[in-house]
């Protein structure tokens, strides 16, 4: 299945009176909801109004996934912990392009109005940017994947 079927079948989803679709094949499986609901426990600076998104998942079989390499993870409170959260749907790059370094990587400090990713929208690179001043306590998503609006991607311990 390529991507235009399956923007087809998201635009199809959005415009009807369909909740879900699921499409299992042998080499992998989709999953579209609409009015998906998440309950997310996080910190934010200043909740917006924003239509609930739809939830895309997919996956592919075991034999064929490659499991992601583990960072040493810093065992901060987790009770201070401020989360940097995706103001779209889209795309997840850690770096401009492939031969960049990340922007930011565990340990780094960050102040508010620094860029800590891109997410792609609609062939448009958006630079996503700090709200919060601290250190990066932790990345929750793998680069080039995609993430939903208010989907969490950075933990940040303040400063």
């Amino acid at each position: 299945m390529d991507l235009k079927e399956i923007q087809a079948l998201i635009k199809f989803v959005s415009t009807n009176a369909v909740d879900e679709v699921e499409i299992n094949r042998k080499d992998f499986k989709l999953v579209i909801k609409k009015n998906a609901v998440q309950v997310v426990a996080a910190a934010s600076p200043a909740p917006m109004a924003m239509p609930q998104p739809m939830v895309v998942q997919t996956t592919q079989p075991a034999a064929t996934s490659q499991a992601a390499p583990s960072a040493p993870e810093a065992s901060p409170k987790a009770d201070n912990l401020i989360t940097i959260k995706s103001p779209m749907v889209g795309t997840f790059y850690r770096s401009a392009n492939p031969e960049t370094p990340s922007f930011v990587n565990v340990g780094d400090e960050v102040k508010a109005g620094k860029v800590v990713c891109i997410i792609e929208a609609m062939k448009l690179f958006n630079e996503i940017e700090s709200e919060v001043s601290g250190r990066i306590v932790k990345v929750l998503v793998e680069n080039a994947t995609p993430v939903e609006y208010d989907q969490p991607l950075f933990l940040v311990e303040p400063a």
